[in-house]
């Protein structure tokens, strides 16, 4: 079953672009094995309208996606999931594990939570994720 648009949570108050936001979130969801190669993303039309926002903020973030290797588009079809890209050099991989982490760190902020906290919530995830993968 393909994924629906109701996939994604939109802060349009958060200070993060709501494309940025959208774009994380992929990442997220495919990081987190609820999206996996092969998957199709729910179309532009259909996250525009869940989400109520313009479809061209949703456009953004997909094309987005594809030049960065996430997805590709299949003509008649939407954006499909792609194997994921483990090589490259270890700078642009801490880079991009940076750009993912910034808005999430920068949300805890907002929501109060101190630097030993969120060091506390990484430990936990991580930890999570390796037992999920000792189960596999």
């Amino acid at each position: 079953m393909p994924p629906s648009a109701g996939l994604f949570e939109l802060h349009p108050s958060s200070g993060i672009p709501i494309y940025r936001q959208l774009i994380d979130q992929v990442r997220a969801l495919i990081a987190g094995g609820r999206l996996v190669p092969g998957d199709m993303l729910p179309s532009v039309r259909e996250v525009a309208r869940a989400a109520e926002v313009n479809p061209m903020t949703v456009s953004k973030a997909y094309s987005r996606l594809e030049i960065e290797g996430v997805v590709e588009r299949v003509r008649g079809q939407g954006m499909r999931i792609l194997e994921p890209n483990t090589g490259g050099p270890l700078r642009e991989r801490r880079q991009e594990f940076r750009d993912l982490a910034a808005p999430a760190i920068h949300r805890a902020l907002q929501l109060g939570l101190t630097d030993q906290q969120i060091h506390k919530a990484v430990d936990q995830l991580l930890e999570e994720q390796a037992a999920r993968h000792s189960n596999d």
